[in-house]
């Protein structure tokens, strides 16, 4: 007999071996259509399984369906296979490559000897759900890996064949079939085609084979795929959402920044993006401020033998850009940490005086790779809001726990209430002993627990020199953003000669904490553009109000006003043109301006305006002094909805 243990506790017996699909079938015939593979787990062992896997020994079993994110997986892992498949039936000559899944749905890379067009990929797609109706089986085989890539040379596919002769050793090769498709994979699938109902083609691209320049372009078709179609709706619904708020196109329309091939990943800042830079700098220089930081400012480019101490180029170097002088090379930084133990290192200080905390608006550069540069979520050029603390091993759970704490009330000013921790354990290649990561590690989880926060571990995922908590918003539309990170490192200090003088006069290294609460400067301002779709709150608007005079009789009040507001420290401009008032109303709606003040002769006469709030709202008119404290109080509170309280009569 076996016993098969389910999720709930209980067991069920069968006779002899007996098939995922089988169990799932003795629970009930529904599970049996719904299932779409299983979990099977023996001791410490645990694997995604098909549903024709055979299980022989006592065993847990879950049992996956489309409401679990496995099997979401599947669907995709699967409906990548279900389009090669296709894209095979209509193009016989294109050779299939490699087709993972990605966040939200999957790819796969082809060899054709022309590009792919929109047609194609809309024919691909209705040859898709053809092949989901005929409802073909999925099944799995295992061949010898020579037998394999003989095969695949056989019918003309040399990518695949190079990729399972790459495998080592004489493995057992497992391939998937349905219907006269082949392909190579590790599984598991679907049981059949007609499992994979859902799913939408998206977009064309390019990719050279394994990532290399010097390799043949290959073309990507990018889909995805969903358990259900209110999901994949809603997915639709975002990405058309998120093309609406790309702020990218809101800087051009808005007149903030621009790009040029000039300076690849680097950002070209306009006096109005500007302006929402400088707001957001000051509001952190107030941060470190109240917060007990020393802002300081370290050099862009350091000697090479710098970053060789730190580990950098060791493990690095192909992000830096270097340059040279006098028979000397130098490392632009990609980091600001190397800086600050310098400054650290110029005096000698007691441990009366830790933790000590610098914080630098410090400017890098990391040389990214031409094809993962994105607007400003990706550039070459940034500058972080970084801040290193040192402090001894008994301060650091402390100064963890209270950063966690300060992170949380920097993102509710701008608008970001929904907050996902997680922490990044060790990676294979890195430096120190274990001992110490596994201290730094239990600090940076103690330190979320007393805080209350829930977390996630990311095994593997940490810096080279320590572990880190990432620290993902989530903004308006849904989507989530990797943004600040505190880190800790015990090794960077000893390896900089960085010491401090303990209570019983030894000379020790501190802990070195390394956190930024925005992390580049240009993505967090992309990231805030897209959540507001451009439409800023009053505080870190670049115009806050436009005052806009009905006739040229009232210019010269619009004007004074202008400048009234001005002096008192607010962004405003006026708007004297010779245009309808109608015109000049739409047009700075157009420009999402928080406020438009409308002055006519009756305004004038009353030292008043009509005022106008974002969103087409009458508030009525008001003397200028009320005005001006509406906007003092949107701006001290920061509302950022980008509309004001509604304001007593």
């Amino acid at each position: 007999m076996i016993a098969i243990t389910l999720p709930d506790g209980s067991q069920r017996q069968f006779p002899g071996p007996v098939t995922v699909a089988d169990v799932a079938q003795s629970i009930g015939a529904g599970l049996a259509r719904a299932a779409l593979g299983g979990r099977v787990t023996r001791g410490e062992q645990s694997q995604l399984v098909d549903t024709s896997h055979l299980i022989e020994q006592d065993s847990q079993l879950a049992l996956i369906t489309g409401k679990d994110p496995e099997g979401l997986e599947l669907i995709r892992h699967s409906t990548a296979h279900l389009l090669a498949y296709a894209v095979k039936a209509l193009f016989p000559d294109a050779q299939v490559t490699i087709g993972p899944v990605i966040e939200n749905g999957f790819f796969y890379d082809f060899s054709y000897k022309r590009p792919f067009t929109l047609e194609d990929l809309a024919a691909i797609e209705k040859k898709m759900a053809e092949l989901v109706k005929k409802d073909d089986p999925v099944t799995r085989e295992e061949w010898k890996r020579d037998d394999a890539v003989a095969y695949f040379k056989g019918i003309g596919e040399h990518y695949k064949a190079e990729i399972i002769g790459a495998i080592p050793g004489n493995e057992t090769i497992s391939l998937y079939r349905e219907g006269d498709f082949i392909d190579l994979c590790r599984g598991p699938h679907v049981p059949n085609t007609g499992k994979l109902k859902v799913f939408k083609l998206m977009k064309l691209a390019g990719a050279y084979w394994r990532g290399d320049s010097n390799n043949e372009m290959l073309q990507r078709i990018y889909g995805t795929a969903w358990a259900n179609k209110d999901d994949q709706d809603a997915h639709l619904h975002m990405l058309e959402e998120a093309e609406r708020r790309d702020h990218r196109k809101i800087g051009r329309e808005l007149d903030l920044f621009h790009f040029q091939e000039e300076g690849p990943g680097l950002i070209f800042w306009h006096p109005k993006g500007w302006a929402i830079w400088q707001q957001v700098e000051q509001y952190m220089r107030n941060v470190y401020r109240d917060n007990g930081y020393q802002e300081v400012k370290a050099p862009q480019i350091l000697d090479l033998s710098l970053w060789k101490k730190t580990g950098h180029w060791d493990n690095y170097r192909e992000n830096m850009f270097t340059t040279e002088s006098e028979n000397r090379t130098y490392g632009l930084k990609p980091m600001n940490c190397p800086g600050h133990v310098q400054i650290f290192n110029s005096s000698l200080h007691s441990y009366r005086d830790l933790p000590l905390r610098y914080g630098e608006f410090g400017q890098c550069h990391r040389n990214e790779p031409s094809g993962s540069l994105h607007g400003m979520m990706r550039v070459r050029g940034f500058t972080q809001d970084d801040g290193h603390i040192f402090c001894t091993e008994a301060q650091m759970q402390d100064e963890c726990a209270n950063y966690t704490a300060l992170l949380q009330k920097v993102y509710a000013d701008f608008g970001f209430t929904e907050i996902l921790y997680k922490v990044a354990t060790r990676p294979e290649k890195r430096i120190g002993s274990d001992e110490v990561w596994d201290k730094a590690e239990t600090a940076l989880m103690e330190s979320l627990r007393r805080t209350g926060c829930d977390f996630e571990v990311s095994p593997g995922e940490g810096a080279f020199y320590g572990p880190k908590v990432e620290y993902t918003l989530k903004d308006a539309i849904g989507r989530h953003w990797q943004c600040g990170t505190i880190q800790v490192d015990f090794s960077m200090p000893q390896r900089l000669g960085a010491e401090f003088v303990d209570a019983h006069d030894q000379r020790i290294a501190p802990v070195m904490l390394h956190r930024a609460i925005l992390g580049s400067f240009e993505r967090f301002i992309g990231m805030l553009i897209e959540n507001h779709a451009g439409a800023l709150p009053a505080w870190l608007a670049p115009i806050q109000a436009v005052v806009c005079c009905i006739s040229e009789s009232t210019a010269e009040y619009a004007t004074e006003i202008t400048q009234s507001l001005k002096k008192q420290g607010f962004r405003v401009e006026s708007d004297c043109r010779g245009e309808k008032i109608t015109y000049k109303i739409r047009e700075h709606s157009v420009q999402k301006v928080p406020y438009i003040l409308v002055v006519g002769e009756k305004e004038r006469q009353a030292g008043a305006v009509a005022v106008r709030s974002r969103g087409g709202l009458d508030l009525g008119v008001m003397p200028v002094e009320q005005f001006t404290s509406l906007l003092n109080e949107d701006v001290a509170l920061r509302r950022n909805s980008g509309l004001p309280a509604p304001q007593a009569a």
